[in-house]
């Protein structure tokens, strides 16, 4: 039986080294089977939360056009976090536990959302940073082991990077307007910048997933390699606005081809990560209210199933 297991174990591998896509019916190892299932409702869980300080803005926004277009935003990602609950489900694992999970506090969320969107301008940089770091992680997604992530990932990325543009659309007008407007978008960059260069994780001396996930593709790149390429990305970014990118140790490196940038407080990352962020417990209980207000809907859609079911088999009888 352990020799079975070992060479399952490896044909595994060989087939992950040829660049072979993993299915649902496939064999996989355990730890590959919960790694996914971490990771995918991790990303589902961001999705959903991520909707709370965006929605929160949608009767605020300045004008009609920017009304509807957040809002869109917000429609575009309850449907990633449906996607993503369904290639969880995949997995073997229910909607209905993962949900639990999100709504008792024990799975994890992005730690960017746990920061409060306190202006207008804080939609434009959510879009330009933490949608432009999102898409840095997803288009490396869309190549990984698991086939129905990966396939999922396709249409996230391609409605991710018009958020992003959507979000430096925002801090362009909000850069070249009154001087007002431009100090609100250089606020909303000193406070967002940092939060944004966490979404990639721990350091990779930190990380302890990192080593497996590379070797079964999960992720093609570490956590240190692409929060370098989402600084190398967004600096000359910034430049065209004409804001300031909130690091004095900032500094180009001709060596490297790319930038140096200053130390991440990693105390605030855990901080967040561990519970005790800005807004992690109003996110929780938003979620949880939004969950108990919502039971209605759930159950109506489940008696109008349960209506159709009925007449279908009646007509059949």
């Amino acid at each position: 039986m352990e020799n079975k297991s070992i060479n399952l174990e490896k044909e595994f591998q060989a087939r992950i080294d040829r660049g072979e896509n993993i299915e649902a019916k496939d064999w996989m190892p355990e730890k590959y089977r919960k790694t996914h299932i971490r990771q995918i409702s991790q990303h589902a869980h961001s999705e959903v939360v991520g909707m709370l300080p965006e929605g929160n803005w949608i009767s605020r926004a300045p004008s009609l056009r920017r009304k509807v277009a957040l809002l869109a935003k917000v429609q575009d990602e309850a449907g990633h976090g449906l996607y993503l609950y369904s290639a969880a489900e995949t997995l073997g694992i229910s909607r209905d536990e993962l949900v639990e999970q999100l709504l008792e506090g024990t799975a994890k969320y992005s730690s960017i959302f746990n920061y409060p969107t306190l202006t207008w301008a804080d939609m434009g940089a959510v879009g330009w940073l933490v949608d432009g770091a999102a898409i840095i992680n997803q288009v490396m997604l869309t190549k990984t082991s698991y086939g129905p992530y990966a396939r999922a990932m396709v249409r996230i990325c391609k409605e991710e990077s018009f958020h992003q543009r959507q979000g430096y659309e925002i801090m362009l007008a909000l850069a070249n307007g009154t001087d007002a407007q431009k100090q609100m978008a250089q606020d909303a960059l000193n406070r967002f910048w940092w939060p944004s260069l966490m979404m990639f994780g721990p350091r990779d001396e930190d990380s302890p997933n990192t080593e497996q996930s590379m070797k079964w593709k999960i992720k093609k790149k570490t956590n240190d390699e692409l929060r370098q390429q989402f600084v190398d990305q967004t600096v000359p970014q910034a430049d065209i606005l004409g804001l300031t990118i909130p690091d004095p140790d900032l500094k180009w490196n001709d060596e490297n081809g790319g930038y140096d940038f200053g130390e991440i407080d990693w105390d605030e990352f855990w901080d967040v990560v561990k519970g005790n962020g800005p807004c992690n417990r109003k996110r929780m209980e938003d979620r949880n209210n939004a969950w108990d207000n919502g039971a209605w809907v759930r159950e109506a859609a489940l008696a109008h199933a349960r209506k159709q079911a009925e007449q279908k088999i009646s007509k059949t009888a």
